[in-house]
Order: structure tokens, then C-alpha cells, then sequence
């Protein structure tokens, strides 16, 4: 119609043009035809200047309205193709949605859900002392070395949001599994969980239950040779996934500076050692201690800074109490941690604790937490630990950490055969093949001091390639 109704207006103006020409055209010839005429008076001629005059701003009017029609009409013949281009934009769109609506993860509920995580491929090698495992955390007696390959420690993520409720909160939520499970052994790969948490998160305050690392050890090195055992474990950092509820706060100073407050409820996991061991009663361990109890903790984080400098520091505290041959022990740890970015290329991390019967919240190998020798004879270990990671980040493809760590526990507390010390320490360094492809090289040594018969050790290596989903 539009289209219609310019052809119409052009055709319009075209026949006023053609009439002016002929006007003009016209009156030029009875100009000449007329110029001689002796009986042309001073007005008749006067009278023909001014409709001359007329008429040329007529002519000048109609080629103006020409030149419009012009532009018009170049308009319209612009406007087709960019309303094609448009329709076709739309179709390609409409087509992409329908494609990722074929293929996307869904829950039943209608909620988003993304997968993520990683396909992680070892090849390692332990010399002696390794007791035979693929990565022990502590030395152990023996000739015996281990080497091998595995895809074990691939880990398999969902994270999921759910819809807002009261007061504006997000429900999110994330599920983390692992093969560690089973036996090892070709068909006895299982699937292990990992952590899992569902949180309700508000501007700045949060809710989660779940099962996690405890409260007051959020940090953990970084390395691609022991993940389906949080590094250093049982040097230093308190590792263990645990159920948990807590809540944070946070309160914002400026716009980088500000402090974060948790505190929680806590499933510890009472670990007794084997029957067979000196600091342990006869008899099996279901018969002098629970296997979990209840137990608080808070933390408190102090923070400032933004990505290319930050400072973070906090402190925490845990209070359980174990039941053991009908006495009650306490386990009661403070923590330290940090985190410093004070140059882009260079971090700085580690945590510090100590307390007494630290065990029930993860020691790796050191299960150590109290000495029962018998009913009235039960006493709690005291503890002293921690581990650093220095990283050097020389490119965005390329980085190097060296981390070190160590448990020491109270000699005079031990029975002859315990652990007094467990002290591991190595470097590794990761290179960005592409965007989500890792590889990485791990060196590292364990030293276990045993009381009354010295010190083990254990190296370790491992080659790593990582596909990251």
C-alpha cells in the first residue's frame, strides 16, 4: 500500500512539472513573438516580469518536490532489503531457540540445570612407602611402591537455581561426585559423593544445608595430582566433607572492603583408630564411640580489595564433644586463614589450627583425636597444624604453585607407634592447552615421624590432563 501510494504522488508531480515547462515554454515564445510590438506599453511589460517571476518560483517549488520524491522513493527501496535482513535475523534466532530447547538440561520441576566438572586423567608413580595406595597422605612401612594410570578423580557437578521466595531470596544448589568409591580395581569403580548443597541466597545474607569442608577450613591448595583427597590432608588442612547448616552475613564497609560472618551447625564424623593400634581399647570401635556428633562453628572473614589486589582474613572456631567409653571429650579448634593478592602475578594462601581432638573434623591418614586405654583412661590429643601455597602466575596460560604443610601432634599424649609429626611438601604447575584443557605436572614428598621409630617417606609424581565441561 505504501509502495501504491508513492507511485501515485510521483506520477502526480511529474504531470505538475510537465505543465510548468509548458508554461514557461509558452511564455518565452510570446515574449519573443511580442517584444517588437511597438504598441507594448510600460505596464503591460511590468505585468509580465512579475509572472515570470511567479512562475520561476513555481519551477522552483516542483524541482524541490522532486528532489523529495526522490529521496523518498530511495528510502523505500533501502527500507525492503533491511526488513528482509531482519526477517531472516528472526528466523535464525527462532531456529537457535528451538535447537537449545531440544537440547537443554531441565529438571521436571522446569528449573534450569547446568552440568559442569571435569574428566581428569592421572599417570603416577609413588616410590616406597606409599603402603601400595595411589596417593597416600601419610608415609607407611614397606618396601612397596605404586605407579599407574586412572581417570578415577573425574568429577561429574550439577548446579541448579530454583525460584525466588520471601524477601527476594534465590534458591541455588550444587552436587559433586567423583569414581573414587569401590575397590579400585577395573570393575570396582564407583560413583562417590562428593559435597552437595542447597542454599537461599539474599542480597547479603545466606542459608545453606548441605555437606561441605567444615566451616572454619574453607581453603585448600590447588592441584590436579589429589582431588579425590583435598591436598595436604593431614598436613595441615583440616579435610573432610561434612553435613552442616550455616548462615552468613555480609556487611560492606566500602565497595571493596567489608566483613563476611558464618556460623553453622555441624555433623562431625568420629574416627577412632583401628583396634589393633596402642592408643586404641580392645574390641571393636562401635563399643566406645559414637560415630557422629553435633558440633558449632563460626568464622569470621575480613576482606578488601578488588581483582587485581585483595587482602582476605579470617578466623574460626569449632566446639564438639566426643562420647567415648562413656566420657565426654571436647574437640575445640581455632583457625586462621588467608588469602593475599598484593601483585596480580603472586598469591598468597594457607590456613592455620590448633586445638585438641581435632580428628572428628578431618586429618587425613592422622586419626589421632584422643588416646583410650581404658574406661577412665581416655584423654584428648592436642594438635598444632597448617599449610601455605605461594602461586606464581607468570601468564594467563601458565602458573606455578609451591605448597608445604604439616600436623604435629603432642608426643607426650602418645603411645609408642603413633604419629608425632606428618610433614609433606612439592611444587606442580599448570598449562592452558586451550580455554577448558589443563595439563599439569606434580612433584611431592611426605614425611611421617613415628614415635620410637623414626621418619618414612614417600614421593610422589604425577602427570595430569584435565578437560574441563
Amino acid at each position: 500500500m505504501e509502495t501504491q501510494a508513492l507511485s501515485e504522488n510521483r506520477r502526480a508531480r511529474r504531470k505538475r512539472a510537465g505543465a510548468a515547462r509548458a508554461l514557461c515554454a509558452g511564455a518565452a515564445m510570446w515574449l519573443l513573438s511580442s517584444a517588437p510590438a511597438p504598441a507594448q506599453t510600460p505596464g503591460d511589460m511590468q505585468k509580465i516580469l512579475e509572472r515570470l517571476d511567479r512562475l520561476e518560483e513555481q519551477n522552483k517549488a516542483l524541482t524541490a518536490e522532486v528532489h523529495a520524491l526522490r529521496e523518498e522513493l530511495a528510502a523505500a527501496r533501502g527500507a525492503a532489503p533491511t526488513q528482509a535482513s531482519t526477517e531472516e535475523r528472526l528466523g535464525v534466532q527462532e531456529s537457535r531457540t528451538a535447537e537449545l530447547a531440544a537440547s537443554k538440561v531441565e529438571a521436571s520441576q522446569r528449573f534450569p540445570i547446568r552440568l559442569t566438572g571435569m574428566v581428569l586423567f592421572n599417570s603416577f608413580f609413588n616410590s616406597k612407602g606409599s603402603g601400595g595406595y595411589e596417593y597416600p597422605t601419610t608415609a607407611l612401612a614397606g618396601d612397596t611402591g605404586s605407579g599407574g594410570a586412572t581417570v578415577r578423580q573425574t568429577v561429574l557437578g550439577l548446579d541448579y537455581s530454583g525460584p525466588q521466595i520471601l524477601g527476594g531470596g534465590k534458591v541455588n544448589g550444587s552436587l559433586r561426585m567423583d569414581f573414587w568409591g569401590g575397590s579400585g580395581s577395573p570393575l570396582g569403580q564407583e560413583v562417590r559423593l562428593r559435597t552437595a548443597t542447597v542454599s537461599i541466597d539474599w542480597t547479603d545474607s545466606s542459608f545453606l544445608v548441605g555437606v561441605d569442608k567444615p566451616i572454619i577450613s574453607p581453603r585448600e591448595p590447588e592441584s590436579l595430582a589429589q582431588v579425590a583427597v583435598s591436598p595436604l590432608a593431614g598436613a595441615g588442612n583440616l579435610w573432610l566433607w561434612i553435613p552442616q547448616a550455616r548462615f552468613e552475613q555480609d556487611f560492606h564497609f566500602t565497595d571493596q572492603t567489608g566483613l563476611k560472618a558464618q556460623v553453622g551447625m555441624v555433623g562431625t564424623h568420629e574416627v577412632g583408630a583401628s583396634p589393633a593400634s596402642p592408643y586404641a581399647p580392645a574390641g571393636s570401635s562401635s563399643e566406645y564411640i559414637e560415630p557422629t556428633r553435633p558440633g558449632i562453628e563460626a568464622r569470621v572473614e575480613l576482606f578488601s580489595g578488588g581483582e587485581d589486589s585483595r587482602i582476605e582474613i579470617a578466623s574460626g572456631i569449632h566446639h564438639s564433644v566426643s562420647h567415648v567409653l562413656g566420657e565426654s571429650l571436647s574437640s575445640d579448634v581455632l583457625s586462621f586463614d588467608w588469602f593475599a593478592r598484593l601483585w596480580r602475578p603472586l598469591e598468597f594462601t594457607g590456613a592455620f589450627f590448633s586445638g585438641q581432638n581435632v580428628a572428628p573434623l578431618g586429618t587425613g591418614g592422622i586419626n589421632q583425636g584422643f588416646v583410650a586405654l581404658g574406661p577412665g583412661l581416655v584423654t584428648s590429643v592436642h594438635s598444632l597444624g597448617g599449610w601455605g601455597q605461594l602461586t606464581l602466575r607468570p601468564s594467563s596460560r601458565l602458573w606455578f604453585n609451591f605448597f608445604s604443610g604439616q600436623q604435629d601432634d603432642r608426643n607426650s599424649q602418645l603411645p609408642m607407634g603413633a604419629i608425632g609429626k606428618n610433614l609433606a611438601y612439592g611444587a606442580n604447575f599448570f598449562y592452558r592447552l586451550a580455554p577448558n584443557v589443563l595439563a599439569s605436572f606434580e612433584a611431592s614428598q611426605t614425611r611421617t615421624q613415628y614415635i620410637g621409630s623414626g621418619a618414612l617417606l614417600n614421593n610422589h609424581y604425577d602427570l595430569a590432563l584435565a578437560y574441563l565441561f
